[in-house]
């Protein structure tokens, strides 16, 4: 892996965070309404003294790039403002509710991994009816949205059969996972199809390659040829749309903690921008994006380790 290929990466991060974060705070400038007034329990006619010192505190008069510069500069360094809404630090709710979403995140890609990697493995090494069911079950999962998949296991698992709770997070490992267990499945399905159809298909073309062949015809048994041959060489493809998809569990998991009323940061996202508590909405969204960059870069970084090639068309471009 080349250092320009590494720098290039680690240059796009960057840009992108600050693009999205430019792109986040224009959003809430031009959000219509005065958010001063959740301060003043939303009176018609709050008194213009008041209004005018919680502008100044919260800088909310400030220009467009004053006002981002002085938002960046204080996320940067680990301030980020105090909300209008809960009258507590942004940084204290987010701390108080990281850890639902992380716990729910790390449920779904365990199932994920797991679910995709297993299934698309057995449809490719299995073929015939096993693989025709898998292909069409997997299909028909990334085809149904989170939170359509949501009501399902809902009116299924917590009406029909009261098998598990549907509404927070749970005290202690085991009412973690039991309350979690729907949300998670609910999140992670979609993306365990997507997963499944791309190991199947990584695992099917190392099957028909050359050197495969050319094991079997040398006498190899055919365990040491699946192991070492097909499905290493078929990881690469199946690390890299799994890192995707981890990603994209925490781009969605506001649908699901609202589904579910699990509490975490989409929650309180989505609780935040309903009540126009801009501070909330663009720290927790930032965050967001950063970890969903973050997590790309990586899988890049680390399958252009694993592939030379990879990153050398990186660095080519």
């Amino acid at each position: 892996m080349s250092p320009r290929f590494v720098a290039v990466r680690l240059g796009m991060l960057v840009l992108t965070v600050l693009a999205s974060s430019l792109a986040i705070h224009g959003a809430m400038f031009l959000t219509p309404g005065d958010p001063a007034t959740l301060l003043v329990g939303g009176s018609r006619n709050p008194d213009p003294a008041v209004l005018a010192q919680i502008h100044r505190e919260y800088h909310l008069d400030d220009p467009f790039i004053q006002g981002y510069w002085h938002w960046l500069s204080d996320f940067l360094q680990g301030d980020f403002g105090k909300s209008l809404v809960y009258r507590d630090s942004v940084a204290g709710l987010i701390g108080a509710r990281a850890g639902d979403t992380l716990a729910l995140v790390a449920y779904a890609s365990a199932l994920v991994l797991v679910g995709g990697t297993v299934i698309g493995t057995v449809a490719a090494l299995r073929g015939g009816r096993t693989e025709t069911l898998a292909t069409t079950l997997t299909a028909g999962a990334m085809a149904v949205p989170t939170f359509v998949m949501a009501v399902l296991l809902i009116w299924l698992f917590a009406v029909q059969l009261p098998w598990f709770p549907v509404y927070g997070s749970g005290e202690g490992f085991t009412g973690t996972l039991t309350h979690l267990t729907l949300p998670a499945v609910a999140l992670a399905l979609s993306w365990i199809g997507y997963v499944a159809q791309v190991t199947r298909t990584a695992v099917r073309a190392e099957m028909r390659s050359e050197h495969v062949e050319t094991a079997r015809s040398r006498g190899v048994p055919e365990r040491t040829v699946i192991r070492r041959h097909v499905l290493h060489n078929a990881s690469g493809p199946v690390f890299a749309v799994s890192g995707v998809g981890i990603a994209g569990l925490i781009a969605t998991a506001a649908v699901a903690e609202q589904a579910f009323g699990t509490g975490g940061l989409g929650a309180l996202m989505i609780e935040a921008a309903s009540k126009q508590d801009m501070a909330v909405v663009q720290a927790v969204s930032l965050i967001f994006v950063i970890v969903f960059v973050v997590i790309n870069t990586t899988v890049d970084l680390v399958s252009a380790a694993f592939d030379p090639r990879t990153a050398q068309k990186g660095a080519a471009r």
